[in-house]
């Protein structure tokens, strides 16, 4: 019920959000791709062979709170990743590129954040690793796994594919653009058309973020005078 309550509500919230039923979908089948590393915690911690390696004695078992737990965490780190990465595709498509290209500059550049962000957390959570008390182990290999695996395959691989086979229908029936971006009027025609969904004729010629200039310090201005 928990489950299925959240992914109602990451549906619902990704569909208002982006406006596309394409990338709702999408966000709720790779977060649940990222639970697979439930299947690390059953082959590490139901069996005896990284005993020696952990440091633990196996039961056999895995501790009855963890599942649940680990798929709230799970699936919130997974968003916060998704929503990210999607929304710097959309800013590119927004700005004219066509779709491959509008997903090529949309990882480029969530790609930095995205892998510091996962250095962290798996460093942190392989610290629960080290503890004595197995639930705590169980815990650290879980998220550390999981996010190892959002952040490398689900977000730099998975997601950019399935966004380019989509192409032009991730952003159905809304468009890439909210309010007045996603209307425009050329030469007199399509005032108040809707042109960032999949029946869009033409876009603007796509050209890349400007890059900021440097800014010029006090003692620069000074010898320059």
């Amino acid at each position: 019920m928990g489950g299925g309550f959240v992914l109602l509500l990451t549906f619902t919230t990704m569909g208002v959000i982006f406006r596309s039923l394409a990338v709702a979908l999408s966000a709720i089948v790779l977060n649940l791709l990222s639970m697979a590393p439930f299947g690390v915690l059953v082959a590490v911690f139901q069996n005896t062979w990284a005993e020696g390696l952990l440091g633990f004695d196996s039961t056999g078992a895995i501790v009855n709170w963890l599942p649940l737990f680990l798929f709230v965490v799970l699936f919130g780190l997974s968003m916060d990743y998704h929503v990210f990465v999607v929304s710097r595709i959309r800013e590119a498509t927004l700005a004219g590129a066509p779709v491959r290209q509008a997903v090529q500059d949309g990882i480029t550049r969530s790609a930095g954040v995205v892998t510091g962000a996962a250095v962290v957390m798996i460093g942190v959570f392989a610290i629960f690793g080290t503890l004595n008390a197995v639930e705590f182990k169980q815990l650290g290999i879980g998220l550390a796994v999981a996010i190892f695996l959002d952040a490398v395959a689900i977000r730099i691989f998975v997601l950019p594919a399935l966004m380019s086979v989509i192409g032009v229908w991730n952003w159905w029936p809304g468009g890439p653009a909210v309010g007045s971006r996603g209307r425009h009027s050329a030469s007199g025609r399509g005032a108040g058309k809707d042109v960032d969904g999949p029946s869009a004729e033409r876009r603007p010629p796509y050209a890349p973020l400007p890059v900021p200039a440097p800014e010029t310090t006090r003692s620069d201005h000074s010898q320059q005078q």
